[in-house]
């Protein structure tokens, strides 16, 4: 639990601009840095090997804030499904699914809404009648 939260919040640091300025600075401030210390091998390696770790460690922070995001949205999803009368509920269970079956769904799914006809034309233009969207 500790290391969800400690994720998420490196997560949300990481990705702020002030985060992404301060990357900035220190790569011109090492770019600078560069006639002092002759542009010699050690100073390339502290700039590769200091962006390799960062990187190695951003993506499973990534992928672990990317999971829990996925499953939030998927719990949201099911208990929508679950609520509505008319969803069907087998919808719940895809993620038993193998490729297979998750393409024929998919197809189904789509042949579906292909029979389905909206008029999305008059949406965007004008403004004089009001179109009721719930009625596609």
């Amino acid at each position: 639990m500790k290391f969800a939260k400690i994720s998420q919040k490196l997560a949300l640091w990481a990705g702020s601009p002030k985060t992404f300025m301060a990357a900035l600075l220190l790569i011109a401030l090492w770019g600078l840095s560069g006639p002092i210390f002759g542009f010699n091998d050690t100073w390339q390696l502290v700039i590769n090997t200091s962006t390799t770790i960062i990187t190695f460690l951003m993506v499973f922070l990534i992928q672990n804030t990317q999971n829990r995001d996925t499953d939030i949205l998927h719990l949201k999803i099911d208990e929508l499904l679950r609520v509505n009368k008319e969803a069907k509920n087998a919808m719940l269970g895809l993620e038993i699914l193998d490729l297979k079956q998750l393409e024929a769904l998919r197809k189904y799914y789509r042949a579906m809404g292909e029979n389905e006809v909206h008029d999305l034309a008059g949406l965007a233009s004008s403004s004089r009648h009001k179109q009721n969207l719930n009625e596609c």
